[in-house]
């Protein structure tokens, strides 16, 4: 009579999180050494300017045209929701003034973000997924080049680069797309552009500028990580690819929070 094997116990929900919790903390801690890896190679100089410029394109160039949609649609609904309730009370004097706050602030850095996490933080994580699951990373270090120098930082500079000059983009096609949706509903040119030169400021502008370098670099950072951390082949390469885009999005709306701490307290 054969022995039945012994079921393993259920593991206990303390169990269970504090496996997860160790897992995020590793993975914590051999991000930020890429991250720290990856700085040392920009301070010493040591970049790969052929597939930064690359890289650029394709985060950049290649985002244009759906930057270019999200960027106009937002400054169109931004302008729809205040133009409506504001024409109500007669305080459309406001209304270019808060579409180009909103924009500048929060609509476009955030919004263009969200849109490359999908796009480039995917694409990032599954092409160097693919050279790691096909050992072609380790090839690299075979061939004495290091994957951080070669992989890491051209894609860290080129995103950092890129979403500032895609925001730039988002704002602008966002306040004409606001100011065709404003003045259809019933305000004069002049009034929404007034408003807006006269309660956004530079600084503003600046402000998201900054935070869309640091999503930039949020977003290139997480796929590289995902993707040098691949195994387990082609289903190792999707779960990669969408781990990265979850863990991108939910550090950019963390990362916008304290970085609206720090340069919008007031005292």
């Amino acid at each position: 009579m054969s022995e039945q094997p012994i079921a393993p116990p259920p593991r206990s929900a303390l169990t269970i999180l504090g496996t997860s919790t160790l897992r995020t903390l590793s993975d914590v801690g051999r991000a930020s050494a890429m991250m720290l890896q990856a700085l040392g190679w920009m301070l010493r100089g040591r970049l790969e300017l052929g597939e930064t410029i690359e890289q650029v394109k394709r985060i950049g160039w290649d985002s244009g045209v759906i930057i270019l949609v999200t960027g106009t649609f937002s400054g169109m609904v931004l302008a729809f929701q205040t133009s409506t309730t504001f024409l109500r009370f007669g305080a459309q004097g406001y209304v270019g003034g808060l579409v180009g706050i909103s924009l500048a602030r929060e609509a476009a850095p955030i919004f263009t973000a969200i849109t490359l996490a999908g796009r480039v933080g995917a694409g990032i994580a599954a092409e160097i997924g693919t050279m790691t699951v096909t050992e072609q990373v380790d090839a690299l270090r075979v061939l004495a080049t290091n994957p951080v120098r070669f992989l890491v930082v051209p894609r860290l500079l080129a995103a950092a680069m890129a979403m500032p000059a895609l925001t730039v983009l988002a704002d602008v096609v966002g306040g004409i797309g606001g100011y065709l949706v404003a003045t259809g509903a019933g305000i004069h040119s002049g009034t929404f552009w007034g408003s807006m030169r006269q309660f956004l400021y530079a600084y503003d502008v600046y402000v998201g500028l900054i935070k869309a370098a640091v999503f930039g670099i949020i977003i290139a950072g997480v796929g590289c990580y995902r993707g040098l951390q691949t195994s387990g082949g082609a289903d190792g390469v999707g779960r990669a690819a969408t781990g990265a885009v979850v863990t991108a999005i939910v550090m950019v709306l963390v990362g916008n929070y304290f970085l609206n701490l720090i340069f919008f307290r007031t005292n």
